[in-house]
C-alpha cells in the first residue's frame, strides 16, 4: 500500500491513549497496556483500520493489538477506530496500536503475552521466488507466530491472490498448523461473521474472489 506522508499522523498518535510508541518495552507484558485483562488477539498490517474499527467495537470482551510499520497508516487507523467507537458510544479500551516491522514480531511479543488469534488480511503476495521469504505466511514467519500463539490458537488469513493462497496452504501444513476452514470463494460461501477490509471491498467490486482460511496451531 502506497500512502503519502501525513505530517499530522505522528503527533496525533503520540497524543492517543491507545498508541504504544515503543512496543519492544511491552514484550511479555501487553495485557498491562489494556484497561483490563482479556483474551488477546493480534492484527498484523492494519491498513486504514476499517477492519479493526468494526471488529474491536463489536467485541469489547477481546483485547486487540494492531501492528503496522507506517505512521500514516496507523494515523488513519486511529481516526477510523475512534469514529467507529464514537458511533456506538464506547471508549477505545480494548485496542492498542503500535509501529513495528512484522518480520521481527518475536522482538515485541513473547509466549507470556498469550495471543489467541492472529489476523492476516491481504498482505503483500511477493510473487517473485527470490522475495517469497518476505511473505507474512512464509514458514519462517509462521514459526514465529506459532511460538507466540497460546495453546491451539488460530490464524485467520484472507487474500485476493491465488498463488499466495495455494502456497500458504502448504506453508501452514508444513509449519505445525491444521487448516480447519478453507474457503476459496468467501463471498459465495455461507460463512458467517466476515468483516470486510478496504482491500476486500475493492477486489470484490472488481470480480476477484476472496480466499479465506483458518489455521489452528497444533499443541
Amino acid at each position: 500500500m502506497h500512502i503519502r506522508t501525513k505530517f499530522w499522523a505522528r503527533p496525533e498518535l503520540e497524543a492517543c491513549g491507545f498508541f504504544q510508541a515503543a512496543p519492544i518495552d511491552h514484550r511479555g507484558q501487553w495485557q498491562k497496556s489494556f484497561k483490563k485483562k482479556q483474551p488477546l488477539h493480534m492484527e498484523v498490517g492494519c491498513g486504514k483500520g476499517a477492519f479493526m474499527a468494526e471488529l474491536g467495537s463489536q467485541n469489547p470482551q477481546i483485547n486487540y493489538l494492531t501492528i503496522d510499520l507506517i505512521d500514516a497508516v496507523l494515523g488513519m487507523a486511529k481516526r477510523n477506530i475512534e469514529a467507529s467507537y464514537k458511533k456506538s458510544n464506547q471508549a477505545v479500551n480494548n485496542i492498542q496500536l503500535t509501529p513495528w516491522d512484522i518480520e521481527r514480531i518475536d522482538m515485541i511479543l513473547a509466549p507470556e503475552d498469550g495471543v489467541e488469534r492472529i489476523y492476516i488480511n491481504f498482505c503483500n503476495p511477493w510473487p517473485l521466488r527470490k522475495h517469497q521469504k518476505k511473505r507474512l505466511t512464509h514458514p519462517r514467519q509462521l514459526r514465529k507466530y506459532q511460538a507466540l500463539l497460546k495453546g491451539d490458537g488460530e490464524i485467520y488469513f484472507k487474500t485476493d491472490d491465488d498463488g499466495l493462497f495455494e502456497d500458504s496452504i502448504a506453508y501452514f501444513e508444513e509449519s505445525g498448523f491444521t487448516i480447519k476452514t478453507l474457503i476459496p470463494d468467501l463471498h459465495a460461501s455461507d460463512y458467517q461473521g466476515n468483516i470486510e477490509t478496504e482491500h476486500e471491498k475493492m477486489y470484490t467490486a472488481q470480480g476477484i474472489k476472496i480466499k479465506f482460511l483458518i489455521a489452528r496451531r497444533n499443541k
